[in-house]
């Protein structure tokens, strides 16, 4: 067999299976589809436990056409760049200063690891009390969420660094920022990177729940709205869309991350 026709063997098996994966892709959320709306025309459920799709189909279109949906999810994505902005950068700041320095390690570092066992949302009611229910208590949440993953992964990837990166450094006696800004973050990027990605999911997550327990705005006030009022179809309206829109931050997230590592690549 000559080498065209092996090159022309390749592309068609990458076709293939670039094929496979897009139908399955496509087609999983589809037999989940058809999956519920069986169960509903069934009536296993009753429709007060499981509303069928076009009740959802329709809900999403009335809230989209009263504008509640806008003013809820701008709410929310709102809070979610204040709160995930200042819980990364603190985090990436801390966890780059206690790598660093023995001191800071030994003073905090304890209290750091007992901390970030703590769930998110067992700090609520604590947090409610010292800040009310404003913006600014879900920003506090949001940013809790946001700040431990950054932390730890900009922790242990500046601590996992071979020693001959500091002690090329301080052998070239290496300013602290030039250390950290052409040295430390190049060589930790990658792992960051990761922690940042899991901070984004752990943030939005976080947000939603924290807005079902204690908001007067946001998708996950939308939601709770719903369950008070008996609308079960605006309730898993509200579920569709914090899914598409949590899938949606990871996959622009991702496609940052790509550019962001594509010296790596090359």
């Amino acid at each position: 067999m000559t080498q065209p026709d092996l090159l022309l063997r390749l592309r068609l098996k990458q076709a293939e299976g670039t094929n496979w994966r897009l139908i399955l892709s496509v087609g999983s959320p589809l037999a989940l589809l058809l999956l519920w709306q069986t169960i509903t025309a069934l009536r296993i459920f009753p429709p007060e436990v499981l509303v069928s799709p076009a009740a959802v189909l329709a809900a999403f279109v009335e809230i989209i056409r009263t504008g509640e949906l806008q003013r809820h999810l701008s709410e929310s994505l709102n809070r979610l760049v204040w709160g995930f902005g200042s819980g990364t950068a603190l985090g990436l700041l801390f966890g780059l200063v206690m790598a660093l320095s023995k001191t800071v390690e030994r003073l905090f570092g304890p209290t750091f690891q007992a901390v970030r066992q703590v769930p998110v949302l067992a700090f609520i009611p604590m947090l409610i009390l010292l800040l009310g229910i404003d913006d600014l208590f879900k920003i506090v949440v949001i940013a809790k969420a946001a700040f431990f993953p950054v932390a730890l992964a900009a922790y242990d990837s500046v601590k996992g660094l071979p020693r001959a990166h500091f002690e090329v450094a301080a052998l070239y006696r290496t300013p602290p920022w030039m250390l950290v800004t052409r040295i430390l973050i190049p060589a930790t990027l990658p792992h960051i990177l990761a922690g940042v990605r899991l901070s984004l999911t752990r943030a939005w997550l976080v947000l939603v729940a924290a807005e079902l327990i204690v908001a007067d705005s946001g998708l996950g006030q939308m939601m709770e709205m719903g369950r008070q009022m008996f609308r079960l179809d605006i309730v898993m309206a509200g579920v569709i869309v914090a899914g598409v829109i949590g899938f949606a931050l990871d996959r622009l997230f991702q496609l940052l991350q790509a550019h962001a590592l594509r010296w790596k690549a090359a």
